[in-house]
């Protein structure tokens, strides 16, 4: 039988176009600029160009079974163990597949987190839980805590479930806890036997495992990059395989005793290139190992750092993001951290919509239905090949310094993850890098956001600690800002009304308002109120309307033609009318030495550092 459509070819009518057909055009665009103007860049340096031919040489590459869903996993990190229960049954009977036990002290517990992992506690969390139902366990063991992993197994023997049966990962990870900590107690290779000990014994008890975690998150979480994360896990994961090895636990059993752990955040084409990497960065090391590669376990947890304090409803959208990337990443399972996290302990609708979000992208848009969907993808295989490219070489200069361990106490990781957060932290304090609701389009105005009242609990001690380097330290990227924000918030408390700026628009709306537009932008970020104004040709109404505001700020909005003509005579009148500074939107030029000379203070515009502008505004108003 023939299709109708069978001899249609769409564009059949119009000539091919090859990429040099393109490029002439572009260039055409251009005039004489360099075409390097349209290629982006990481924070590992790797290029995003504006265009990719496709790549069907590309096969897919092997992650989660045909069809198969991730699993959704729900972190339980209460710490009144009755309260923790009742949220493990609640995910479990609302769609939740998994359940992540975080401990205080842990290396993501993030202030929270069950308060031990005694016998006890574990009993009173796991109390009307079957352990034998399929759903997915995983602990986060605490170093120096009680052994999780050996009380949960009691727990197993002593309910008389089959260890086989029950589908734990037991998640120890010493080297991630160690980073993040900045401490340890005994070098690695002291502890690695213990280690290797520890996981033999689970498996001679018949638990499949997986027992140890190579954990990427402390690096993305104090700013690092995708390469660095993906170098650090794969590293941390050769340590792990070694310490089992030289625990005669056999190298084939040993790499099965391993699952990875990465971020994944609001950048789609990175964390869908990163999930894609790690599975090809593992199994060349597994073809070095003599061992046929196959399929590893990869966790993804949405990023720490991304959480916004500000406007928190948008880190919704940055969690389904990050979901999304990591779904059609090959992630096998998935965390989606509640959008207050970053104010407090998640309420039950804040852990609703983690739920659902995984929920309906799997249920109603079917993301898990087509394996490896970016295969071919040119700018996604060619992004996947820089990383792979980039991480290797780092883990390699790992191994040459020791070692993981070894490179941690020489600082070598830190060093290279203070650089990256360094020009991290620039381009979001220039607004190059956009926050939405914390560096642009703040609310001022947002009502409360509901968390449970429950008391962050102090960081895990550091005492007995024989080994000290500096540590891995989480943060978020809307610190800076947010930090302004609180300032605000304290002197609305105080005084009863917010620090204020006037915008003082001169011209025709024409004229001021994409400046404007900016301006309330930039100093509303910082937690400045900015009390807009009509177009202004009179300097002595634009002075009485100044004063009626109650800004002791201004900022002159409009035009570049218009500043030439009014600027000088404007900043006059708002100087006589008492305005303590006066700022003015845009870049100066060749006019910087006059309007200086009228006495504008500062300028304000893309590129300038926020931060510390509008921290040297709050200093001038106090």
């Amino acid at each position: 039988m023939t299709s109708v459509t069978d001899d249609l070819r769409l564009a059949a009518d119009f000539a091919p176009a090859s990429y040099d057909d393109w490029r002439k055009l572009v260039d055409g665009v251009l005039k004489g600029a360099p075409f390097e103007k349209l290629v982006g860049k990481t924070s590992d340096g790797l290029r995003i160009e504006p265009i990719y031919r496709r790549r069907p040489d590309a096969a897919p590459i092997a992650g989660r079974p045909a069809a198969a869903p991730w699993q959704i996993v729900q972190r339980i990190d209460h710490p009144d163990t009755a309260q923790a229960n009742a949220q493990a049954l609640q995910d479990l009977e609302n769609g939740a597949t998994g359940l992540e036990f975080e401990f205080a002290g842990g290396t993501g517990a993030r202030g929270f987190g069950i308060a031990d992992a005694s016998p006890e506690t574990l009993a009173r969390v796991f109390d009307g839980i079957l352990l034998d139902a399929g759903i997915m366990i995983a602990f986060n063991p605490v170093p120096g805590d009680q052994n999780a992993g050996e009380n949960f197994a009691g727990l197993v023997k002593t309910g008389g479930f089959d260890p086989a049966k029950v589908n734990v990962h037991f998640n120890y990870q010493p080297l991630s806890s160690i980073a993040t900590r900045g401490a340890a107690a005994i070098s690695w290779p002291e502890m690695a036997g213990a280690f290797a000990g520890t996981i033999g014994g689970l498996m001679k008890r018949g638990f499949k495992g997986p027992f140890a975690l190579a954990d990427g998150r402390p690096v993305h979480d104090s700013g690092g990059s995708e390469a660095q994360e993906l170098a650090f896990a794969l590293a941390t994961a050769l340590a792990y395989l070694r310490a089992l090895e030289a625990g005669s636990i056999e190298l084939d059993t040993a790499r099965s005793a391993l699952s990875f752990r990465l971020s994944a955040d609001a950048d789609q084409f990175l964390t869908l290139a990163k999930f894609r990497s790690v599975r090809l960065l593992w199994a060349r090391i597994e073809q070095a190992c003599g061992l046929a590669p196959k399929p590893i376990f990869v966790n993804a947890e949405t990023a720490w750092r991304m959480l916004t304090q500000r406007d928190p409803y948008v880190n919704m959208l940055r969690a389904t993001m990050a979901t999304f990337s990591a779904g059609l990443g090959g992630a096998n399972a998935i965390t989606v951290l509640p959008h207050t996290l970053a104010l407090g302990l998640p309420d039950p609708f804040a852990r609703r919509v983690a739920r659902n979000t995984q929920l309906v992208l799997l249920e109603e848009s079917n993301l898990a239905k087509v394996s490896d969907p970016a295969a071919g993808s040119g700018g996604i295989e060619a992004l996947t090949q820089q990383l792979c490219e980039a991480a290797w070489s780092l883990f390699q200069e790992i191994e040459q310094a020791g070692g993981v361990f070894a490179s941690l106490e020489q600082g070598l990781i830190q060093r290279k993850v203070a650089a990256t957060r360094a020009a991290r932290t620039a381009d979001i304090a220039r607004r190059k890098t956009v926050l939405i609701g914390a560096s642009e389009f703040p609310n001022l105005h947002e009502s409360d956001v509901a968390v449970l009242a429950a008391r962050p609990l102090a960081p895990a001690s550091l005492g007995g600690a024989n080994i000290t380097f500096e540590a891995l330290e989480p943060m978020r990227l809307a610190d800076p800002f947010e930090a302004l924000r609180d300032k605000s918030d304290d002197r609305l408390k105080r005084t009863g009304i917010r620090p204020k700026v006037f915008l003082a628009n001169l011209g025709t709306a024409a004229d001021f308002t994409a400046r404007a537009t900016f301006a309330k932008s930039f100093f509303e970020a910082g937690g400045i109120e900015a009390v807009d104004s009509e177009g202004f040709s009179d300097p002595a109404a634009l002075a009485t309307a100044f004063k009626s505001s109650g800004a002791a700020l201004v900022c002159l909005c409009s035009s570049d033609k218009v500043y030439a003509e009014k600027a000088a005579d404007a900043t006059k009148a708002l100087q006589a009318a008492g305005a303590k500074h006066i700022y003015l939107a845009g870049r100066p030029g060749e006019q910087e030495a006059a309007w200086r000379g009228a006495r504008i203070g500062d300028f304000i515009f893309a590129g300038v550092d926020a931060p510390a502008t509008l921290q040297e505004a709050y200093r001038r108003m106090e």
